[in-house]
């Protein structure tokens, strides 16, 4: 080997390296694409997913979109069946129980932690968050009011301090808006539209007793008002979803 021809071959692994993390970029912005569809209804509950046409949509190989939807699945946001492929996961009653009750532990948990933490900034970024909620229920915004309130919970949760808990809700909460988007009723999300304000305030308060024995009864209001009737399947159209 010349020494002219050295330094290209040193050059190629950054080269392949770069074209790596392009790919998995790629790959995030498409796997965000689909939770944020997803969780703000826009891919119903029960809905297919196929292969080809996710691909279609979004430029990208079978095999790409497979790793996607293993991703997602792993989350427990999508199924994937044998012979039949993959579908926005529907869940079940006794799923969303079993979700309301494993909020309860912790979420409840970590309010004694977030009171420590809650300092000026932290409550006001928090009802800031909750006026967003408020405005997208007041018009009509059913889905986007879904994941604001979602978002509400996960950043209560990193205001811990403990990330791996904080993780573990964001992943309970995405599943909390599957269980509304199936059974929760149009222009209600379950709970009162100033609860979130007032836990705030326990919480500014230093108050982290109140502020727990509130997000309990805030989480069992939202999952009282849930519905459990089924519906049926439907077929996406990811090009309108997507394609605009």
């Amino acid at each position: 080997m010349s020494d002219a021809q050295a330094p290209e071959k040193r050059r190629a692994p950054a080269k392949e390296a770069k074209t790596s993390k392009e790919g998995d970029e790629r790959h995030d912005a498409i796997y965000r694409s689909v939770s944020d569809a997803i969780v703000e209804q826009r891919l119903k509950p029960g809905a297919r997913l196929r292969e080809d046409a996710l691909a279609d949509v979004f430029g990208i190989s079978r095999t790409g979109i497979r790793k996607i939807l293993q991703r997602l699945a792993l989350e427990q946001l999508v199924t994937l069946t044998p012979r039949r492929g993959a579908s926005v996961t529907r869940p079940t009653a006794d799923e969303a129980k079993d979700v309301f009750d494993a909020r309860q532990l912790i979420e409840c948990g970590l309010m004694p932690d977030v009171a420590r933490r809650m300092g000026e900034k932290e409550a006001a970024e928090l009802r800031e968050m909750a006026r967003e909620e408020r405005q997208a229920l007041r018009s009509g915004q059913q889905s986007v009011a879904i994941r604001l309130s979602a978002d509400f919970h996960v950043r209560l949760a990193q205001l811990s301090g403990n990330a791996t808990l904080a993780e573990f809700v964001e992943r309970l909460c995405s599943r909390s808006s599957l269980i509304l988007a199936v059974y929760g009723h149009r222009g209600h999300l379950g709970c009162e539209s100033h609860d979130h304000d007032d836990l705030i305030g326990y919480l500014e308060a230093g108050n982290g007793e109140r502020a727990k024995a509130f997000m309990s009864r805030h989480l069992k209001a939202i999952e009282a008002s849930l519905s459990m009737v089924e519906e049926e399947e439907n077929v996406p159209d990811l090009q309108q979803i997507f394609g605009g």
